[in-house]
C-alpha cells in the first residue's frame, strides 16, 4: 500500500483497505513519501486495518525489486530509519503501528541470508520489541526474529508461485505470478488447510500460514481479495487481525 509520489487517492489502495486485515505501506525507499505514509496510514485507521512499515532497499528507480549488495549494517540502518518513519507517522495519527514486513528484493535477499535477516529483526526489536515480524515461511527471517524473541508471522502468497525449496518463483520468469482468481484462491486454502503448497515443478512444499500476502499493485488485486474472501468465508476460515 502506499506505493505512489503525490497522487491521491491511489490505485487499488482505497478499495483494497475495506477487505484487507494488514496493510504493509511503503516507506518511502521504493516508493512513497511523507504525505503518502500519512494518508494511506489514516485511511487504515479509518477502516480499523493493522499498519505494518514496509522497509525496502534505497531503489525507487527499481522498486525496491533489484537485488542490492548492502552490508548488514547498512540493512540494520535502512531499515531503522524506514520503520521509525511509519512508526512516528502512525503515533501521530493516534495509532500504533502492529507489524513489519520487508518489501521486495529486501524480503527476498533477508529470506535466504541469516545476516540479513538479522539485521532486519533486530532493527524491527530496536523501534518496539512488540513489533511483530512478517516474513516468508519457513525463512531465516522467521528463525532470526524468533531467536531475540520477536513474534513473527508467517506469511504465503496469494499471488505468486513456489520453488522446491519454499522460495517464491523470481519475477524474471514467466510463471512467477498468478493470473488467475481460481488458482490463487485454491493455492490459499491448501497453505491454509494442507500447509502446503504445489511448486512450480509439482512438489508439495510444506508451509506455515499466518497472514496471507496479496500485492496491491497487481492486476487483479481487488478481485483476488473480493473472491478469497468469500471463499475463505464459505470455508469458515476467519480472517483477523493477528495479536
Amino acid at each position: 500500500m502506499g506505493e505512489a509520489f503525490g497522487a491521491w487517492p491511489m490505485g487499488n489502495d482505497t478499495a483494497l483497505m475495506e477487505l484487507i486485515s494488514s496493510a504493509n505501506i511503503a516507506c518511502g525507499f521504493h516508493a512513497g513519501d511523507a504525505s503518502i505514509m500519512r494518508k494511506t496510514a489514516k485511511l487504515a485507521i479509518e477502516n480499523n486495518v493493522a499498519i505494518g512499515a514496509h522497509p525496502a532497499f534505497p531503489d525507487l528507480q527499481g522498486f525496491g525489486r533489484r537485488n542490492m549488495q548492502l552490508s548488514p549494517q547498512e540493512v540494520y540502518d535502512i531499515c531503522v530509519y524506514q520503520i521509525g518513519a511509519m512508526f512516528g507517522t502512525v503515533r501521530a495519527l493516534g495509532g500504533k503501528l502492529h507489524h513489519v514486513k520487508p518489501h521486495g528484493a529486501l524480503y527476498n535477499m533477508a529470506a535466504e541470508d541469516a545476516a540479513l535477516a538479522k539485521a532486519i529483526a533486530e532493527a524491527t526489536k530496536a523501534i518496539h520489541p512488540e513489533l511483530i515480524l512478517y516474513g516468508l515461511s519457513g525463512s531465516h527471517l522467521i528463525k532470526e526474529a524468533e531467536k531475540i524473541g520477536l513474534q513473527t508471522a508467517s506469511e504465503v502468497f496469494a499471488d505468486r508461485t513456489y520453488q522446491n525449496d519454499g522460495n517464491l518463483t523470481p519475477r524474471t520468469q514467466a510463471n512467477a505470478m498468478i493470473e488467475s482468481t481460481q488458482q490463487a484462491i485454491n493455492q490459499v486454502i491448501m497453505m491454509i488447510e494442507k500447509q502446503c503448497v504445489i511448486s512450480t515443478e509439482g512438489k508439495d512444499v510444506s508451509l506455515k500460514a499466518d497472514t496471507v500476502c496479496i500485492h496491491g499493485d497487481g492486476t487483479h488485486a481487488v478481485e483476488f481479495a473480493k473472491e478469497l474472501k468469500n471463499a475463505l468465508f464459505k470455508k469458515n476460515i476467519v480472517i483477523k487481525t493477528i495479536t
